[in-house]
C-alpha cells in the first residue's frame, strides 16, 4: 500500500519535499542560510526598526517592526519558514524581506514563533494567530493601519499564512472576519498529511487530528480573503501540486486566488524578490494588495 498518493517509501516522498536533497552540492544548503544571515545584517544597518516587540507571553513570542515612511500605511506581516522545526531561522535571517516592502512605503512586521518539539505545530499556529490579532489591535501605536493588513510568508511560513487565511477571527478572536484583507503564501504546504511519513516526523511527531486541524485545504471558507499563491517553477511536482490544488481548493469556494508560479526560482529563491523594492514578484505581489483594499 502506498504510504502518501502514489509514493511507496520514505526516500520517494523526501525527495519531493526535502529541497537541499534537489542542490547538488552537498553543502548548498548552510550557504544559502549563511548568504541570508549577510543579507539580513546588511539591510539591519540601513532600515529602521523597532526589534523584540512581544505579542504573546512566551520568550519566543516576539515580533520587529520595519516602519513605513509615511504614516497610516499598510501592513505586511511576513511569517518565515524552516518546516515547523529548523529553530536556526528566525526573524533576524529574515530582515532584508522589509527592504522591498518599506521601499513601497509599506510597514513590515516580521514574526517568530516557536519551533517543534518543543511546542506542537497546533501552538505554533497559534502564536502566529495571536501576532495577527496584536499587530490589529496595535497597528495605530507604531503610525499603521489596521485596515489595511495583508500576510506572506514561505515554505512552512507559507503553510502558516495558509492557516491565518483559513481562521475563525470573529468567533475565535472576536476580529473583524476580515482583519487580514489578502494573502500570499510561497512555496507553501497544504495538505500535510505526507509529513508524517518522511524525515521530519520525529521531530513534528505528527498525528492524525493534528494533521486534519492544520492541513489549510481541509478548512477552506466560503467568503474567504483574496489569495495570490506562489511557488518556484523550479519546485518538485509535489509543491507544484499542492500550491495549484489549494489555489483550485480556494476557488472553488467562491473565493478569489491566483496561481503565480515564479519562472526559474526553486524552493529557497522564491522569495527573493522581497529584497528589492523594484522586482517583478514584488510588483505583483503589491498589485494584489491593492486590489485587495481598493
Amino acid at each position: 500500500m502506498p504510504l502518501y498518493r502514489q509514493f511507496e517509501t520514505q526516500e520517494q516522498l523526501d525527495w519531493e519535499y526535502r529541497p537541499e536533497l534537489r542542490i547538488d552540492d552537498p553543502k548548498a544548503f548552510e550557504k544559502i542560510i549563511a548568504g541570508r544571515i549577510a543579507e539580513a545584517e546588511e539591510a539591519r544597518k540601513t532600515l529602521s526598526r523597532t526589534p523584540d516587540v512581544y505579542y504573546g507571553p512566551t520568550r519566543m513570542e516576539k515580533l520587529d517592526i520595519y516602519p513605513a515612511s509615511t504614516a497610516n500605511a499598510p501592513i505586511v506581516i511576513f511569517i518565515h519558514g524552516g518546516y515547523w522545526f529548523d529553530g536556526r531561522l528566525k526573524k533576524e535571517n529574515y530582515i532584508w524581506v522589509a527592504k522591498g516592502f518599506t521601499g513601497n512605503d509599506v510597514t513590515t512586521v516580521i514574526i517568530d514563533y516557536d519551533v517543534c518539539p518543543k511546542v506542537t505545530v497546533d501552538e505554533i499556529v497559534r502564536q502566529c494567530r495571536a501576532a495577527i490579532a496584536w499587530t490589529y489591535k496595535n497597528a495605530a501605536t507604531f503610525g499603521a493601519d489596521s485596515n489595511r493588513i495583508y500576510v506572506t510568508g514561505n515554505s512552512a511560513g507559507g503553510h502558516l499564512t495558509a492557516m491565518m487565511a483559513v481562521t475563525d477571527w470573529v468567533n475565535e478572536y472576536g476580529l473583524p472576519a476580515d482583519v487580514i484583507k489578502g494573502a500570499c503564501p510561497i512555496s507553501g504546504l497544504y495538505d500535510i498529511e505526507p509529513f508524517r511519513y518522511t524525515w521530519i516526523q520525529p521531530k513534528i511527531q505528527f498525528n492524525g487530528q493534528q494533521i486534519r486541524r492544520n492541513s489549510p485545504i481541509l478548512h477552506v471558507p466560503e467568503n474567504g480573503i483574496p489569495l495570490l499563491v506562489s511557488w518556484g517553477s523550479n519546485e518538485s511536482a509535489e509543491f507544484w501540486r499542492q500550491s495549484q490544488e489549494f489555489c483550485a481548493a480556494w476557488q472553488a469556494k467562491g473565493n478569489d486566488a491566483k496561481p503565480l508560479p515564479q519562472e526559474g526560482r526553486d524552493h529557497f529563491t522564491a522569495i527573493s524578490g522581497y529584497a528589492d523594492k523594484e522586482s517583478s514578484f514584488l510588483r505583483k505581489v503589491m498589485d494584489h494588495m491593492q486590489e485587495c483594499w481598493a
